[in-house]
């Protein structure tokens, strides 16, 4: 039998033996100047108690001016939560009634620094049952906490559900205005978002205007240099605000007097649309992760022009056809967000990607508007051997919008689609008529471009060029769709 009540009487000798100052054979320097603190400790304690110390101690030969004790120094963490971690490190206790959340977060990220994986969870816990307001009012800390290192998952998924069903919550918290744009894009861009996007939009100009405090709050009193101002500010958010959600009447009150600081081909694309559509009706966010309608396409590549027009050669339409189908643009798979950083290789595409169908390849191409692209309808198969279809086409657009495009289908049913089980080599179509590929010498993807397979040659040269960022969509018409 195992008594338990014993073990209160162990710790409570153990924080004794870290408050004596007899028996310590360890100093530990922690801080920065003016804010160092000097603890005195047990090797044998540390050794067993945390894998960062002991790595320390294993490797540490400084010795102070008493040649019996070790030094080391750990100028990352503060002083006085430093003392709280050392405390559980000897006697298994946490005490935070006196601590606020903020305070709780840099004990976790010590607990993190110092290899205590069993005290990560526990915090986690604590902060998610006892310190829901204090999250919520700082949000801005707890996602980039813990979105900073990947041993926070409890904590990451707390910010994206919140994100996600109660974006209102960090909207109007009073910390909103000073969040940086990188959480604030992660926010906007999230098709889970249960919010109207009139609502996101007046969020977003709220939060742009946050940024340029000089500015009046009325756009009607605004300047040239004031709408350039607002128009930098939110250049990076606007191309996931979904325009085409909105009411015309949104569009018209809400939109409209913002209209200088819109790229000229979306202003133009809207205004069009609801000229057209005068009677338009709202429509809300689809519900599900990285799944979007083609004309509100998450890309940082195309525009949901692009995916109009690409879905129309899908459908094997000429441009002035009107769409039949309806299609939903799914994210599979981005290289700057899901790809091996550094890499040669293609092993997370693989095992995204692989069959999966009905797929689009797009690439922007490095130090030039170049776009080009490819469409799969069969699966990506990796194993060294060529897919087998007459659908399959790529694709080219120079310069800004769809204006100069050029499209070319395939010729050679028997070689449109090639998936070689290489991770260092990418995907192709045809024989290298469109072809990505890793470059050994100086870490960059290179595209390539023959006319072999396909009808058409879509670029001006054989040289291979460097690529900035390629994505592949799933394109599933949206009656489809729905029934999964």
């Amino acid at each position: 039998m195992v008594d338990n009540k014993l073990l209160p009487k162990l710790s409570q000798n153990l924080i004794e033996m870290l408050n004596d100052e007899e028996y310590y054979d360890v100093t530990i320097e922690v801080g920065n100047d003016p804010n160092v603190k000097i603890f005195r400790a047990h090797m044998v304690i540390l050794n067993y108690r945390s894998p960062y110390l002991r790595r320390i101690l294993s490797t540490n030969n400084k010795k102070n001016n008493d040649e019996n004790l070790t030094y080391i120094k750990l100028p990352n963490v503060s002083p006085e939560f430093f003392h709280i971690v050392l405390k559980y490190i000897y006697g298994g206790i946490l005490t935070f009634e006196k601590y606020d959340t903020s305070d709780i977060i840099k004990i976790l990220v010590a607990a993190n620094e110092l290899g205590l994986q069993e005290l990560i969870p526990y915090l986690e816990s604590y902060l998610i049952e006892n310190k829901k307001n204090g999250l919520e009012e700082n949000f801005d800390l707890i996602y980039r906490t813990s979105f900073e290192n990947d041993s926070f998952s409890e904590l990451q998924k707390y910010c994206t559900d919140l994100i996600s069903k109660e974006p209102n919550k960090i909207f109007s918290s009073l910390n909103f205005s000073s969040i940086p744009e990188k959480i604030l894009i992660t926010i906007i861009q999230n098709n889970s978002l249960q919010m109207s996007e009139i609502q996101v939009w007046e969020h977003v100009i709220k939060w742009g205007l946050a940024q340029n405090q000089e500015l009046p709050s009325d756009p009607t009193n605004f300047s040239k240099d004031d709408f350039n101002s607002l128009k930098i500010t939110l250049q990076h958010c606007i191309p996931f605000i979904r325009f085409f959600n909105l009411d015309s009447k949104e569009f018209s009150k809400k939109v409209l007097p913002y209209k200088k600081i819109l790229p000229k081909e979306l202003y133009k694309d809207l205004l069009d649309y609801f000229l057209d559509n005068d009677s338009k009706k709202s429509i809300p966010r689809i519900i599900k992760e990285k799944e979007i309608y083609s004309k509100n396409i998450d890309s940082k590549i195309i525009t949901f022009q692009h995916a109009e027009l690409i879905t129309k050669w899908i459908d094997r339409l000429e441009i002035t056809d009107k769409l039949k189908t309806s299609y939903v643009f799914k994210s599979l798979y981005r290289d700057s967000r899901d790809g091996l950083s550094g890499s040669f290789r293609f092993d997370k595409f693989y095992e995204i990607c692989k069959n999966q169908s009905q797929t689009l390849l797009v690439i922007k191409m490095k130090n030039c508007n170049e776009i080009i692209g490819g469409y799969n309808p069969i699966e990506w198969k990796f194993n060294d051997s060529y897919g087998v279809t007459k659908d399959s086409f790529i694709f080219a657009f120079g310069g800004k919008g769809t204006k100069h495009h050029i499209i070319s289908r395939v010729i050679n049913e028997t070689k449109a689609i090639y998936g070689s089980f290489f991770t260092s080599f990418g995907p192709s179509f045809g024989d290298k008529d469109l072809y990505l590929k890793k470059n050994s010498y100086n870490n960059e993807l290179k595209v390539i471009c023959n006319k072999n397979d396909y009808e058409k040659h879509i670029r001006n040269t054989n040289n291979s060029c460097f690529v900035e960022e390629f994505e592949v969509f799933q394109v599933v018409p949206l009656s489809k769709f729905n029934k999964n």
